[in-house]
């Protein structure tokens, strides 16, 4: 049997990408030391495959690795952070988490107890799973951590609704819960990292304190609600489905009066307290990745936990680490390059930005970050452009604190999953994949550009933002 070509598409996106990346390395345009000129080139290669998908996420990874490590142009402590990162730790004590819930019949029990008021129809599904998604943003600061919790319930009523592996309506599910656990906490100051990461920027670096409540109202109305929104309407339509009829299972009886499994009390009690610890975490100071590593090691221990050895070894997709890693690498590498920095001062020479032009200029900051978060990754962005605020600031004739409030508009249109690594985390858990999220993330994009950024517009115009 012959094998089978590769998708043309992909594969002329990959080869254009491979012969720039190549003929900056060789050239170095725009003065680029060699290092620099190198370290673009292996940018290029990396995200046209993790954009084509043409090997497996882990794979790209592995070729970074090795362009800049043989390369010479990154230390390996620079080049391996990502291992370090609180996010990758996430992700490994996020699978177990999860394994337990569908293990202990928790998922399912869950499930059943939200079957009544999300299965009587699909957009109904949906729609609540979009809007619980959202309302755990306000209680949970981590991304993943929402995942871990919301994936497998999602799942189970899913398989509940008949919506079976391969279906669209399972596809549609998994690409919502993706979307509802990341997109609209872009829009709540303490939910992601991103968010933080410009918080803890724009306060060390231009001495700027972003309040929750006025980063909420600025945000939420049409970041967060308007977009959840507008991301199940594409959900509905991208995937198109119905519940099976009669796959909604209805309480029995002998169903609801079946002996609870004691082992789901364990792993309830154990992801409430994992919850409160979550929630709590400006409180009391601990990481939510080391968090939630305390609970995975708690979930694995003999006659305590209910994740075994065999359990363990499925649950947690270890080419997943290594395709986070990469990601964060990539972004490291870039800033600290400096071609992040360089990149953002070139959009600007790019952009029509001048004092009197209010929507160009808006619209201009909002693409200028879009783009960067290409290439940065969306937790790097903020570190890149805020400390460019100042001369944007006096580009556009917005303040400091418009400008900085304006990355958000671009961090948060997330045109490829790996530019936000909770939303491959998600698909992952979910059993799906990622290529069925970019049929959402592109269009919802286009829209939010379209439509979202002027609404916008005229929202930090009423609120006097500009």
């Amino acid at each position: 049997m012959s094998k089978p070509a590769l998708p043309k598409l992909p594969f002329v996106v990959f080869i254009a990408c491979l012969v720039a990346g190549v003929a900056v390395a060789i050239v170095r345009p725009g003065g680029l030391t060699g290092a620099e000129s190198f370290t673009v080139g292996a940018v290029l290669v990396t995200l046209s495959l993790w954009g084509t998908a043409l090997v497996p996420g882990y794979v790209a990874s592995m070729i970074f690795f090795a362009l800049v490590l043989v390369g010479g142009v990154a230390k390996p402590d620079l080049v391996f952070s990502g291992f370090a990162s609180s996010a990758v730790w996430l992700i490994i004590s996020g699978a177990v988490i999860g394994a337990a819930i569908a293990v202990s019949g928790l998922g399912d029990r869950l499930a059943r107890a939200m079957a009544p008021a999300l299965t009587t129809s699909y957009p109904r599904l949906i729609g609540g799973l979009m809007a619980v998604s959202a309302l755990l943003g306000f209680l949970m600061p981590s991304s993943v951590g929402r995942a871990v919790v919301m994936v497998p319930i999602g799942m189970a009523l899913a398989d509940r609704c008949g919506l079976a592996k391969g279906s669209k309506g399972r596809s549609g599910v998994a690409a919502i819960l993706a979307l509802g656990c990341n997109m609209p906490s872009f829009a709540i100051l303490t939910s992601n990292i991103p968010n933080m990461v410009l918080s803890g920027s724009a306060e060390t670096i231009l001495g700027l304190h972003l309040g929750y409540m006025n980063y909420l109202v600025l945000h939420y109305p049409i970041l967060g609600l308007v977009k959840a929104v507008l991301a199940v309407w594409l959900v509905l339509r991208l995937f198109p489905d119905a519940v099976r009829t009669g796959a909604a299972v209805v309480e029995s009886g002998a169903e609801t009066a079946k002996t609870v499994d004691f082992r789901q009390y364990r792993v309830a009690a154990l992801l409430l307290v994992t919850l409160a610890f979550w929630m709590t975490d400006t409180l009391h100071g601990v990481n939510s990745a080391w968090v939630g590593i305390v609970a995975a090691v708690l979930l694995m221990l003999p006659g305590i936990g209910v994740v075994d050895q065999q359990r363990f070894k499925t649950s947690v997709d270890f080419g997943l680490v290594l395709f986070v890693a990469g990601a964060l690498a990539l972004g490291s590498v870039v800033n600290a390059s400096g071609l992040g920095r360089m990149m953002g001062e070139g959009l600007q020479a790019l952009m029509p930005l001048a004092p009197g032009r209010d929507f160009v200029n808006f619209v201009s900051l909002a693409v200028i970050s879009c783009i960067t978060g290409l290439f940065t990754t969306v937790p790097s962005l903020p570190a890149v452009l805020t400390p460019l605020a100042e001369q944007f600031a006096a580009a556009t004739g917005f303040s400091r604190e418009a400008v900085v409030m304006s990355e958000v508009i671009g961090f948060s249109t997330v045109l490829f999953p790996y530019q936000v690594v909770p939303l491959i985390v998600a698909m992952q858990l979910a059993g799906e994949r990622t290529n069925h999220l970019v049929r959402v993330t592109l269009p919802l994009a286009a829209i939010t550009f379209l439509v979202l950024v002027p609404l916008d517009f005229l929202w930090w115009k009423l609120l006097g933002w500009i």
